[in-house]
């Protein structure tokens, strides 16, 4: 049930990646919502489900985007296998160190996919600091605010069907 939740997950945030892909800084989104929703897989899941989940969602963000299918999936496997990882080293119950990760999983995810494009000659990245970490810290607050309404939401629909008078 969980892997069936994730699948949706990963087509609705696909879905809304598209839509705001015009949303940018110096040719950098602002947010990128497979990470945001990989990265929070690998933390509640653990590291293989997160590696699972960051390698469909990145196959298919690759696939929809006009570049070299498997370095974006490769870098959002990466991080969300490191993230995943750490999860289960630290307690990241906090909102500081839930940005902190999300924050870090960026960073990565950026070095890796620019590198990987630096690597291979495809493209050049002239000053890519100001534009990662702009994403870096859109992503940390999209996380930090998505793992709030997850924990959030549960708990609000049970008071809610607690308080509404049985039908009859």
């Amino acid at each position: 049930m969980r892997a069936v939740v994730a699948i949706l997950a990963i087509v609705v945030v696909l879905a809304i990646q598209t839509t705001l892909s015009a949303l940018s800084y110096d040719g950098t989104a602002l947010v990128d919502l497979v990470l945001v929703l990989t990265v929070y897989i690998a933390v509640t899941s653990g590291a293989g489900a997160g590696l699972m989940a960051a390698s469909v969602a990145g196959l298919l963000q690759d696939s929809l985007s006009s570049g070299i299918i498997g370095i974006g999936a490769l870098s959002k496997t990466i991080a969300a296998y490191l993230a995943g990882v750490a999860s289960t080293q630290f307690i990241l119950n906090g909102i500081a160190q839930r940005f902190f990760t999300f924050f870090l999983a960026t960073i990565a995810h950026g070095a890796i996919f620019m590198g990987l494009y630096t690597l291979l000659d495809l493209r050049s990245f002239p000053a890519p600091a100001a534009s990662v970490l702009t994403q870096a810290v859109g992503n940390g607050l999209v996380g930090v605010i998505g793992f709030q309404i997850a924990e959030w939401l549960p708990g609000f629909l049970a008071r809610r069907r607690a308080t509404r008078p049985l039908k009859r």
